[in-house]
């Protein structure tokens, strides 16, 4: 009995007291929004609607709190979007910083094959004349070795004949002494007179055989002095090379390290690329590859040139890869990123979302055939692209198609504008990339691409 008449007393006052809480609110209020009527006269009646000083400020509180939410999201809107362009500019700087960097590499590519030639080139050609060099070092030797021995004969020859003469010098004076005038003093006068010729002439051919001699060392020196100066300079281009050699291997592994990094991050593996790359493109050569056709095994340098050969064919083939693989951003102005790949709203998305303005223009992130080019359910307006290795990337909600179906596009081809076309709640672009049929994760390649463009 005692706990019903509490509950009727308590639901007799709950009115006094909301109406003492709306009192106590009009006087807080009243000196800011003072008691305001508001009339509505028609013909034959005039009535008016009463403005407590609680409602006016909860209207006022509600337009102020839409206008600040206005506000905010405005700001998070402009700065989304002044960030979508920063992100925009850098890529378009860091794609162009990469394609000089190829052409720069390039260009040192062809200059270090074309000095690697040449240095190859000189150094065939100081070993050729290093050997004739030799040849006539060895010849000379001989010649010298002939001579000096023709020289102690003739020495020899010359000695005995000088004794000789001397004997005989003697022997024509105790005979001019002993027989004077007589018919064999003159016999031997005669006899001696040509005993002097011959030692005469023994004498002067001496003389030009040790002339020769001379001239013949002389030459032998100044052969290996030249022999000397052929190998320091090549000492010197060995170096020369070794530093070619070590700039070049740095620069490969630089350039070939990030192509290689991006690919195993979108989750390709590196030597199967190549290996289906190389089947198109099959071949690599130039003007080093003779080196080992010879019949010999490769020198140091040969096989250090024929390795950075294979290197810059690899390069090229990363080239060539980066181009057939999605890597590159399908929008190349303004954007926000909406939404990511995963469960959203209690179903699977299977790509990501870019909003821009309406019309923005689309761009193929990879070389391929377009399989799809028109309406699909869900999709809109949809645009397939088939690529290498079993890759498809998808372009939807399109408000306009700009490829056909058979048609072969380019990485950075325009094939169509932005639109909210199928089912959409704005305008924005739905891109998927799906690899055998299954759909990933886009912004894998587009992150692992950020890295190296």
């Amino acid at each position: 009995m005692g706990v019903t008449k509490l509950a009727s007393e308590k639901k007799a006052w709950d009115p006094f007291m909301k109406l003492g809480l709306l009192q106590r609110i009009d006087r807080v209020f009243s000196g800011l929004f003072p008691e305001r009527r508001l009339f509505l006269k028609s013909d034959d009646d005039t009535r008016f609607i009463r403005l407590r000083p609680s409602t006016q400020a909860g209207v006022f509180g509600g337009i102020a709190l839409i206008i600040a939410w206005s506000i905010v999201a405005t700001s998070i809107l402009l700065i989304d979007s002044i960030g979508a362009g920063n992100f925009r500019e850098q890529a378009i700087r860091d794609q162009e910083t990469y394609q000089q960097r190829l052409q720069i590499m390039a260009s040192e590519r062809d200059a270090s094959v074309k000095t690697a030639t040449a240095v190859m080139a000189s150094y065939g050609a100081a070993l050729a004349e290093i050997a004739v060099m030799q040849e006539r070092l060895l010849a000379q030797e001989v010649d010298r070795l002939e001579l000096t021995s023709g020289l102690d004969v003739l020495q020899s020859t010359l000695n005995a004949t000088l004794v000789e003469r001397s004997e005989l010098t003697n022997e024509l004076e105790r005979a001019q002494s002993e027989n004077e005038g007589s018919q064999d003093a003159q016999t031997v006068a005669r006899a001696t007179t040509q005993d002097m010729s011959t030692i005469d002439y023994l004498t002067t051919a001496l003389r030009d055989t040790a002339q020769e001699r001379d001239k013949i060392i002389k030459d032998a020196q100044a052969a290996l002095n030249q022999a000397e100066e052929l190998r320091i300079e090549m000492r010197l281009m060995e170096e020369r090379n070794e530093l070619i050699f070590r700039q070049i291997e740095e620069a490969m592994n630089v350039s070939i390290g990030p192509l290689d990094k991006m690919f195993r991050a979108s989750g390709q593996d590196p030597e199967r690329i190549m290996s289906t790359i190389r089947q198109g493109y099959a071949g690599y050569g130039g003007p080093l590859t003779s080196m080992s056709t010879r019949g010999l095994a490769p020198t140091e340098n040969e096989a250090r040139a024929i390795a950075i050969l294979k290197e810059l064919d690899e390069l090229n083939l990363y080239r060539l890869a980066v181009e057939k693989l999605p890597y590159s951003h399908p929008l190349q102005s303004a954007h926000r990123f909406t939404s990511g790949y995963g469960r959203r709203w209690g179903r699977m998305h299977y790509g990501s979302d870019f909003a821009a303005p309406h019309g923005t223009p689309i761009y193929a992130t990879a070389d391929g055939v377009v399989t799809k080019s028109g309406w699909a359910s869900g999709y809109g307006r949809l645009i397939k692209i088939k690529h290498y290795f079993g890759i498809e990337t998808r372009y939807a909600h399109l408000s306009n198609i700009r490829v056909k179906v058979g048609q072969k596009v380019s990485r950075g081809e325009r094939i169509g504008d932005m639109g909210n076309t199928g089912r959409s709640t704005g305008t924005h672009l739905h891109y998927e990339i799906r690899v055998n049929g299954n759909a990933v994760n886009p912004m894998k390649y587009l992150k692992a691409g950020k890295n190296v463009f």
